[in-house]
């Protein structure tokens, strides 16, 4: 059997939606396009801890509640063991807070978004150093994504190549190495996730500033980030 995929959950969705729509770990697996056999999941924020990472093909960090502004215990060994797997070539792709951790573990600075709150679905952008990406240059000039986040990149670590902006963020998506990238955009949900999520929490949005029912409105199918999971592993996954 090859080595598991793994799948570092850093926060999980409220259990009303997650019973509807599954967790962020299943979201990601199921839109990777992996089986339960294929996959560890490491519940890093209940204290569980990932092998060494020579164990696995390629890793996915998830979205969060959390913030990683606060340097939990459990958050800030993540980021450590995040240096360690980069060390040692290891496949990755960060997702919302995996974007923003994978950001601080290799000196970049993250923060709240002084555009304010995302939600919905948005246009990401990408920037002409895609065009020859082995990953991102499928994508076109300009595509749909499902954005939920507070915090945003605010300074990309140096080594960094920023590879897309959206109307509120101007570093949506990042190449950290040749095999290790991450987005603030959630290629693993669903619109009707989004939508779920979007009408149980209208009220905390109408408290921002925010119309979550029109938002609602503008949900839609988002085919080009969703399929970056897949291509992902078929490209960088080791075998």
């Amino acid at each position: 059997m090859p080595a598991p995929v793994l799948i570092i959950q850093t926060g999980d969705a409220n259990p009303t939606l997650k019973d509807s729509y599954g967790g962020y770990a299943q979201q990601i697996g199921c839109a990777a396009g992996l089986c339960q056999s294929e996959l560890q999941v490491v519940t890093v924020y209940e204290g569980q801890r990932p092998s060494c990472p020579r164990s696995y093909r390629a890793v996915f960090i998830t979205g969060s509640p959390a913030m990683v502004t606060d340097k939990e215990d459990w958050s800030e060994r993540t980021a450590e063991w995040l240096r360690e797997a980069a060390e040692l070539d290891t496949p990755m792709f960060g997702i919302c807070y995996g974007h923003q951790l994978l950001t601080h573990a290799f000196g970049g600075e993250v923060g709240y978004n002084p555009a304010g709150r995302a939600a919905g679905t948005m246009h990401v952008k990408t920037l002409e150093c895609c065009r020859e990406d082995e990953l991102l240059g499928v994508l076109p000039p300009e595509f749909p994504a499902h954005m939920l986040h507070m915090q945003s990149v605010l300074r990309p670590p140096p080594e960094a190549i920023v590879m897309a902006r959206s109307p509120m963020d101007p570093h949506h998506v990042i190449k950290h190495k040749h095999n290790v990238y991450s987005t603030q955009f959630h290629p693993e949900f669903s619109p009707e996730f989004v939508r779920a999520h979007l009408h149980y929490y209208a009220d905390i949005y109408r408290g921002c500033g925010i119309d979550a029912q029109a938002l609602c409105e503008k949900v839609s199918d988002t085919p080009q980030s969703t399929g970056l999971l897949r291509r992902f592993l078929a490209l960088h996954a080791r075998h």
